[in-house]
């Protein structure tokens, strides 16, 4: 049985979640650090806005459904944070920051956002795709390329739990397989736009 860390067992779920085993390789990917400015679109239950915000400077988590980002609200006072913003906007209209150092996109149709982040990203700035289907996978990738975008990496992540005991050791009969596959991407450091 797939066991979350403590501090997300604190938090609240309302919609769809980026769980733990995803969060982790986005920021490892990304190369985040506490220097960095982030974008979090598709808030849902902002799981990924508060581990973000754990470690980065700054966190704009954007959001369509403002019931969506009252209980992303609720998630980062439990913890004590207050260096998210949350924004009730459509992201594929449109971005406000500028320079940031990660955009990342949890949308139905994230493709449609890629030419937005790709102008809040400052050069070098990473882009990742939270996309559930392979084919949302395949649009997203065919729309980095079209912008433009260099080191278009797709990866899955899995997680097996392993059973311990006196008789032996071998993996259980559950885990945390598939979720969603993450799609990584740099704005190339020459480019403005």
């Amino acid at each position: 049985m797939f066991i979350y860390p403590s501090m997300y067992r604190k938090l609240r779920r309302g919609p769809q979640v980026i769980l733990p085993k995803d969060i982790g390789i986005i920021i490892a990917y990304s190369e985040m650090d506490r220097n960095s400015v982030c974008v979090d679109a598709g808030t849902g239950s902002g799981w990924l806005a508060v581990s973000l915000a754990r470690l980065c400077k700054k966190v704009y988590s954007y959001d369509i459904r403002q019931d969506f980002i009252t209980i992303a609200e609720r998630n980062m006072e439990s913890l004590g944070l207050d260096n998210i913003e949350f924004v009730n906007r459509d992201v594929t209209k449109g971005i406000s920051q500028r320079d940031v150092d990660l955009v990342v996109l949890d949308l139905p149709s994230s493709e449609k956002a890629l030419a937005s982040a790709k102008k809040a990203l400052k050069p070098g700035g990473a882009v990742a795709g939270y996309l559930p289907h392979t084919e949302q996978a395949k649009k997203f990738v065919e729309r980095l390329s079209r912008l433009g975008f260099a080191d278009i990496y797709t990866v899955e992540v899995i997680v097996r739990d392993i059973l311990v005991r006196k008789e032996g050791t071998r993996p259980t009969n559950t885990g945390l397989w598939h979720t969603a596959y993450l799609v990584f991407a740099r704005k190339e450091k020459s480019q403005s736009i």
